[in-house]
């Protein structure tokens, strides 16, 4: 049993760090049903995980390595529910209207990016995911439980297979 001290802290830090579930659930799921169901599900894990939480670590990279680790089972359990991948329109980035090229140009390289995140293994999606969101190595690693040199050279080929496809 929490007591009501905890639920204020876990709340608390919870709202000041809401962006870490919605970047999470948005990189993963492409509807935003699906988006919301895994917000939803990855918040019920945190919570369930707040009594092992450590406070000598900071709490955004616990909460990211929980985020993930829901994000990524739920992919998992995804594809094997479906036989077939297919990919929804995302309407948003397909009905984006630009009024000068500049702009336009700027979507089509965002649209081209997501769907480069996206077409990535869970591992690399999560990595590029905080990578872009200019996370620490050091916090990367700590993050997905891989070391720093792991993660300097998957960013790397990442960059590299990210240049060729674009």
């Amino acid at each position: 049993m929490t007591s009501r001290d905890d639920r204020d802290t876990f709340s608390a830090l919870l709202h000041q760090h809401r962006g870490i579930v919605f970047k999470v659930a948005a990189s993963y799921a492409w509807q935003i049903e699906d988006r919301d169901d895994l917000a939803q599900e990855i918040t019920t894990h945190l919570w369930l995980a707040w009594p092992k939480y450590d406070p000598a670590r900071r709490f955004s990279t616990w909460m990211y390595r929980v985020a993930l680790n829901v994000a990524i089972s739920h992919v998992r359990l995804q594809s094997v529910r479906r036989q077939h991948a297919t990919v929804p329109l995302d309407q948003d980035l397909h009905d984006i209207a630009a009024a000068d090229a500049d702009t336009h140009e700027h979507a089509q390289q965002l649209h081209l990016l997501q769907q480069f995140i996206h077409r990535q293994p869970a591992l690399d999606r999560a990595l590029l995911l905080l990578y872009l969101d200019e996370r620490p190595q050091r916090e990367i690693a700590d993050i997905l439980g891989i070391t720093e040199t792991n993660v300097s050279t998957r960013i790397g080929r990442l960059k590299q297979r990210l240049r060729n496809e674009l």
